[in-house]
């Protein structure tokens, strides 16, 4: 149910996790890809974002993208309609060496905040182009949409209620846009900022909402995680699936499997397709007693900066063509076809080595077999205390940034918003889970998730924190006026 004004991120939850939750592959049946034929593979994926902010007409909810198009001379605000066609131009590429008999892959992750700016500024090119993607059986096996969150929340630094939340809101957003069978096949998971949670309850959360919600993979940057004995991954582990464990204070553990995003600077390396250059280099790897190829993964932001918007279209057509006059040995492909070509071979998620948060290895070791959420927090304690420098923060996609110190004026606003979010609502929902169809519930949630969005953090204190302070005022009066 999609309510006047409002984006559609709640209302339909049952039908939802009914849909998501069918088992069997949605992407092998229709690959024509061979692992038998094959050394090695790429897959590339492009992030898209922008949030919503409290800029328009009397202060009205607005894209950013919007807000660039109607402020062009502000900083680099010009990029807007040049962002504003990155957003589509896949739909101009692929078809294109798909006519030339080129095997081409591109997995897509856009923010739920951006699906609905283009809603708001009445893109219909850009969603039109987004549709046919998404739906077309021309494209579909060449085109993975990633799941994320709606409001492109950093998980290690979101209430862990609201967890949940994000990924349905996206879900919502997406089988609105783009239909329920379009939304059956989104299974792969991308973290925004490739923020991952090392702190065990929220990484054990953060694992099983993705379960719940029908993901079986999410992408994960290498030095956000380490193995059991807390090690870094090895060179070959980065190349071949792994199975994330997350194990909660209460020593109960739930895994999914994850795709290694290598380290580097992440627009030029996609921009000028690095990954297929380095696939090309690679022998199949060891799983076992068995060998697979490799599989070399990678995203950045599909739009930002000089080397997205000019270079990565005829790079990305230069590795495509290439490809296709090779000698067949390397190919590209999406994550969930991979996973279900590497399972349809009888590889099982046992058979992958297991990995956990960075971090975990030594947490556990002070922690010993003392259970509960008290123990770990003496263990966590007693380990800051000997090293300043460890944290259970989370890392992302950068070791130099906190998305924590400093932003007090941010967290402790979007901790009191969810608290109280869950303290008007979750009796009802217990009670009636319709109520997540009614109009008051649907406003304060979309500042919720708004108020959790991490561009409030990353681009520092000034505008974009007084942002986040008036989103938190507009959805502390709503959750006030609803009693």
């Amino acid at each position: 149910m999609v309510l006047d004004g409002l984006p559609p991120i709640a209302g339909r939850e049952a039908e939802i996790q009914a849909l998501v939750q069918r088992p069997g592959p949605v992407a092998a049946p229709h690959s024509n890809l061979r692992l038998e034929t094959l050394r090695s593979a790429f897959a590339c994926a492009l992030h898209m974002h922008q949030p919503t902010i409290p800029a328009g007409a009397d202060g009205g909810l607005i894209s950013h993208l919007q807000y660039m198009q109607e402020h062009p001379g502000e900083g680099d605000n010009h990029n807007a309609e040049p962002f504003a066609q990155c957003y589509r131009r896949l739909v101009d590429i692929l078809p294109r060496l798909i006519a030339e008999g080129c095997n081409p892959r591109i997995m897509l992750d856009y923010s739920g905040t951006l699906l609905w700016g283009f809603e708001q500024m009445g893109r219909h090119d850009i969603l039109e182009a987004l549709q046919r993607l998404a739906t077309d059986p021309a494209l579909t096996p060449h085109v993975e949409f990633l799941g994320t969150f709606w409001g492109h929340a950093v998980a290690p630094s979101t209430p862990i209620p609201d967890l949940k939340l994000q990924l349905q809101a996206w879900q919502h957003q997406f089988a609105a846009q783009f239909g329920l069978e379009a939304l059956g096949r989104v299974k792969g998971f991308s973290p925004p900022e490739m923020h991952l949670p090392n702190h065990p309850d929220t990484l054990f959360a953060l694992v099983s909402a993705l379960r719940e919600c029908g993901y079986r993979w999410l992408l994960v940057q290498e030095h956000s995680v380490e193995n059991p004995d807390g090690s870094p991954l090895s060179r070959r582990q980065t190349l071949i699936p792994n199975r994330l464990v997350a194990r909660n204070a209460s020593g109960e553990a739930v895994e999914i499997l994850a795709l290694i995003k290598t380290q580097g600077s992440d627009t030029k390396l996609v921009g000028q397709m690095q990954p297929y250059y380095e696939a090309l280099g690679l022998a199949p790897q060891p799983l076992g007693d068995r060998t697979v190829p490799a599989l070399v993964s990678q995203i950045a932001d599909g739009e930002n900066g000089g080397v997205m918007m000019n270079e990565f279209p005829p790079a990305f057509e230069q590795a495509h063509r290439r490809l296709a006059e090779a000698d067949g040995a390397t190919a590209a492909a999406n994550g969930t076809e991979w996973l279900e070509l590497l399972e349809a071979e009888g590889v099982s998620s046992a058979d992958y080595p297991a990995i956990q948060a960075v971090g975990q290895h030594r947490l556990w070791q002070r922690l010993g077999d003392r259970p509960g959420a008290e123990a770990l927090s003496e263990a966590l304690a007693a380990l800051q205390a000997e090293d300043p420098g460890f944290a259970m923060e989370g890392a992302s996609w950068t070791n130099n940034l906190s998305w924590v110190k400093g932003y007090e004026s941010v967290l402790e606003p979007m901790q009191q918003l969810s608290a109280a979010f869950h303290a008007r609502f979750d009796p009802l929902l217990a009670a009636d889970p319709a109520v997540t169809r009614s109009p008051d519930y649907q406003r304060a949630l979309l500042h919720l998730l708004l108020l959790e969005t991490s561009c409030f953090r990353y681009w520092g204190q000034g505008t974009w924190t007084d942002y986040a302070r008036e989103i938190h005022r507009r959805g502390a009066a709503l959750l006030a006026a609803a009693g």
